[in-house]
């Protein structure tokens, strides 16, 4: 990478990031490592400066295996470096750049509470809350409305395979709140108990669909034959340019998830992971 600096892995610096901080979401470390990455690069052009750019993103999107959430703050950064290339320099546009990605990851954590604000009183007394899975967006509205002094309890799936669930259901029991973890097969069996269904967002689609932990639409679809209240909450950095029409039409379908194959004395603990898919769409017109 002639234009930078030699030792900068943006990878590992994205890495680096979502592992000391547990509270940063993957759009939010990929601008921070974007940043990082241009106040090391050297172009001299613009066309130079913009390759760099978008090459890094490629090289972050194909590093992880859920890339949804991570492209969105690599779009969201590609658009800002579109926008400001057409009117200044290559210096002016890197200032510029790292002024403006410092200050989205700065006000990150801003555009959770926004969304606790706006969220709690939605949550009253006495109810019960599914919750799917880990989201730092709805376990900040559930903080919120603990500070609100509402009383209420949740059932949180376990979340398979990765079993997020239990992150979700520790940091419950922390703040003081009554939870249950579920079997993912039980969401039918518990929906009756149900008050609402909270989920967050990998990322939210051009059609207002959602894109999501695997599990999701199963939960959507349950809910909506219950009659219970089916929200998603999601920060605006997290919308998305796609528009899928079926769960075949995501970025990270591959033909070869969940294809028969034969197997003997086969590894499930380990053949779970590798053949099955972690995201799924939720449909606008299972969203409440």
């Amino acid at each position: 990478m002639t234009a930078t600096s030699s030792t900068f892995d943006i990878v590992e610096y994205y890495t680096g990031l979502i592992n000391d901080d547990p509270s940063i979401s993957p759009p939010v470390a990929a601008v921070g490592s974007l940043v990082r990455l241009i106040e090391l690069q050297h172009a001299t052009t613009m066309l130079e400066f913009m390759m760099i750019t978008r090459s890094a993103c490629d090289k972050l999107k194909s590093a992880t295996h859920q890339s949804i959430s991570l492209s969105a703050g690599c779009d969201v950064f590609l658009k800002q470096m579109s926008r400001l290339s057409h009117t200044q320099s290559v210096e002016e546009c890197r200032a510029a750049l790292i002024r403006a990605g410092t200050e989205f990851v700065q006000n990150a954590g801003r555009c959770r509470s926004s969304v606790a604000e706006f969220g709690s009183p939605f949550v009253q007394d006495e109810q019960t809350i599914l919750v799917h899975s880990y989201s730092r967006v709805v376990m900040g509205l559930l903080e919120r409305a603990v500070k609100q002094n509402k009383r209420f309890q949740v059932y949180v799936t376990e979340s398979r395979p990765d079993q997020s669930g239990l992150r979700a259901a520790n940091e419950l029991i922390a703040m003081g709140v009554p939870c249950e973890v579920i079997l993912d097969a039980a969401v039918g069996y518990v929906m009756e108990k149900v008050d609402m269904v909270l989920v967050g967002a990998e990322g939210v689609v051009e059609s207002g669909g959602l894109i999501n932990k695997i599990g999701t639409y199963q939960l959507a679809i349950i809910a909506q034959a219950a009659k219970k209240p089916f929200y998603a909450l999601a920060e605006s950095f997290k919308f998305v340019r796609l528009y899928p029409l079926s769960q075949y039409d995501l970025p990270t379908y591959r033909s070869d998830v969940l294809a028969f194959k034969e197997k003997s004395e086969v590894d499930w603990p380990n053949e779970l992971v590798r053949s099955n898919p972690t995201l799924d769409y939720t449909p606008p017109g299972f969203i409440t």
